[in-house]
């Protein structure tokens, strides 16, 4: 039978491993668009990074709303979905700073420099995004 997660295991189930997210967004004509994510928490925020041009990029400069999903795959299975409002910020500092953690995390500490650095130039942009609902299950299958 299926567990809802306490806010301390949904958080700790989203920033395991290498886990990607699957990050929604909305199109100018009301059409979803989905895409994986590397990102990391930070308290009650999460924080990823995208190219301002990209479609997920204009998708969320027009309409800040999100939802991201971050599942386990294997039995017993679990999921956790995330919805709230993006905010974007095109400054290479915190850009850069956040990155080399995002990278940290998907790529391992030794290339986490090399990539903060790739990932926080101008075009990129950091999102940061207020969490306002959470749907978190473990133990789908059981």
């Amino acid at each position: 039978m299926a567990e809802k997660m306490s806010k301390q295991e949904w958080q700790t189930f989203v920033s395991q491993g290498t886990r990607t997210g699957k990050l929604a967004t909305v199109r100018a004509d009301g059409r979803p668009h989905v895409a994986p994510v590397w990102f990391v928490l930070d308290g009650d925020d999460l924080v990823f990074n995208t190219g301002a041009n990209t479609v997920k990029g204009r998708n969320l400069a027009r309409d800040g709303h999100i939802a991201l999903c971050v599942d386990d795959e294997k039995p017993p299975f679990g999921f956790v979905v995330l919805e709230g409002r993006a905010r974007m910020s095109d400054d290479l500092n915190e850009g850069q700073f956040w990155a080399t953690r995002i990278a940290a995390r998907y790529m391992g500490e030794d290339k986490a420099e090399e990539y903060g650095a790739r990932n926080a130039v101008p075009g990129e942009v950091l999102v940061r995004v207020a969490v306002d609902k959470v749907v978190a299950l473990s133990d789908v299958a059981d």
